[in-house]
């Protein structure tokens, strides 16, 4: 007796007009989904394993899990007579009730995914979002939070840090800061600049390239303004930047240069006749004040 497996796979197993051919396609497809979802995540976990913090990535690669099962199983309904058109509209109208009520929860979410690929900040980066200055403390996939220098809790809405300006101060391998360090009229300004460029020179973590720069950038009313730029490791900008200044200060007033006073000409009224210099609105000073 010959078996013909298209009848055995189209015969009624007695539920309405599900086949057992239905049955079988539609478990096929499952599977099939389930294979492409394991596939699929794996490769999403070894691509965000390098991106995101390990919560966040395990966090995502589920959601792509489910997601592509859920895709497979609306995929095999239909072998089970099921009309999907119902579903559908009941679908639509929760989903725009949901997308209006949740409009800000879907674009944090969204932006926090552009975050975690554009990448551009990391975890303990200095920086400022928002005109927020602190360190990155983790990036999540609706907000992010930021450690204050202060050590305040700040969570900034993905959406925010993501529209808004962003500044990475140690995205870059090197950073400079400047000084403006001032010296007197009778001071050298050969000597002072020398001396600044030997104890730069001297500093382990002060670049030489890009080159330290050191010139006359102004005259002040109490002195002559030397301006100094110095490039340093983006990572060791704060610790080099107030070392430097010290060093410089403490060099400086060795060689005999120091920080100009503020000075006043003072012409006395003796010579223009005034007797009495309040009566005719001249400012007296006394002789403790004036050096």
């Amino acid at each position: 007796m010959a078996f013909n497996v298209t009848e055995i796979l189209d015969s009624s197993i007695g539920v309405g007009n599900i086949t057992l051919g239905n049955v079988l396609y539609f478990a096929i497809a499952l599977i099939i989904g389930v294979i492409v979802a394991k596939v699929v995540s794996i490769n999403a976990r070894r691509l965000l394993a390098e991106r995101l913090p390990k919560n966040e990535s395990e966090l995502l690669t589920k959601l792509i899990y489910y997601i592509i099962i859920l895709w497979a199983f609306v995929i095999a309904l239909p072998q089970l007579s099921f009309d999907l058109s119902g579903l559908l509209v009941a679908g639509g109208v929760a989903g725009l009730v949901i997308g209006f009520a949740s409009q800000s929860v879907v674009s944090n979410l969204i932006s926090g995914l552009f975050l975690m690929f554009e990448r551009p900040i990391k975890l303990g980066d200095n920086v400022n979002i928002a005109g927020i200055n602190g360190i990155v403390e983790d990036i999540r996939v609706l907000s992010t939070v930021l450690k204050t220098y202060d050590g305040i809790y700040v969570r900034i809405p993905n959406e925010k840090a993501f529209t808004s300006n962003i500044t990475n101060y140690v995205n870059n391998p090197a950073r400079r800061f400047t000084y403006q360090i001032p010296i007197r009229y009778k001071d050298d300004v050969d000597a002072a600049i020398r001396i600044t460029k030997e104890v730069i020179a001297a500093h382990p973590f002060a670049l030489k390239n890009p080159a330290p720069m050191v010139f006359l950038d102004s005259i002040g009313d109490r002195g002559l303004n030397l301006d100094v730029r110095i490039w340093t490791p983006a990572w060791k900008w704060w610790d080099v930047r107030i070392d430097l200044l010290l060093k410089i200060r403490q060099a400086l007033e060795a060689n005999g240069i120091d920080v100009p006073l503020p000075q006043r000409i003072l012409w006395f009224a003796d010579d223009l006749g005034i007797k009495n210099p309040s009566a005719e609105g001249y400012e007296i000073i006394g002789r403790d004040e004036i050096e």
